[in-house]
């Protein structure tokens, strides 16, 4: 998986800036948009990855490899601390591989961990996002943020005082949905553009721009490797 400082080129990402720029001139809001490669660290999945590929690799040695004669006289087979030896080396080894192929494998390490952490992670991330990039701060508490968590496949749209008591909730859970459903065809650069346009005109109805407004942030995409 790409990281989200690779995830669009210098065109599309001046294709993002342009839409927020388009859409703030036409509200008093302020919106942020914000792509991150992911927004935890899940390492369960790397443990049982190599939990379970320990365990097959120490079957397949204690399959494979003979067990000790137990015929008096008779030579061949493995001395038992030798198979044993054999079965926790091979049990290790496989440990250490199934960890490593996990941290790499975005899909794996989706499949073994639980949607609901994933979907916590995301809106804490989201929310820390708001604050730590000033989206909080803005004179008129009309910030939004519209949170894109790569690993995860989930958006959050994170608003500010102003905005959700002029928008309200049922407006964001609107946008985030129809975002969703855009970033399924694949395209980040147009699901995040199209949510902008249709940010800025639901906003444009409840805070419209009004003369001498300030631009308090700056119309650019913010990428979080």
């Amino acid at each position: 998986m790409k990281s989200a400082s690779r995830q669009l080129t210098d065109s599309q990402r001046r294709q993002v800036n342009e839409a927020v720029a388009s859409a703030e001139a036409r509200t008093s809001a302020e919106i942020v948009p914000v792509v991150a490669t992911a927004s935890g660290r899940y390492d369960r999945p790397e443990d049982l990855v190599g939990l379970w590929l320990g365990l097959a690799s120490l079957a397949v040695v204690w399959a494979i490899v003979p067990d000790p004669p137990d015929v008096p006289g008779a030579w061949g087979g493995t001395p038992a601390l030798a198979k044993l030896a054999a079965m926790i080396g091979a049990c290790l080894v496989g440990f250490i591989v199934g960890a490593a192929v996990a941290s790499r494998v975005g899909w794996l390490r989706r499949l073994f961990t639980p949607r609901g952490q994933m979907s916590d992670e995301v809106r804490t991330r989201a929310r820390e996002i708001f604050f730590d990039h000033r989206v909080h701060h803005t004179s008129g508490a009309t910030g939004l943020c519209v949170y894109i968590s790569l690993f995860e496949r989930m958006a959050v749209l994170v608003a500010d005082e102003a905005v959700m008591a002029q928008l309200g909730q049922e407006a964001l859970d609107e946008l985030r949905d129809r975002l969703i459903a855009d970033l399924r065809a694949g395209d980040v650069t147009d699901a995040l553009c199209a949510c902008l346009r249709a940010a800025g005109e639901k906003l444009e109805a409840v805070l419209p721009r009004a003369g001498g407004d300030v631009n308090e942030l700056p119309d650019a995409l913010v990428t979080i490797d």
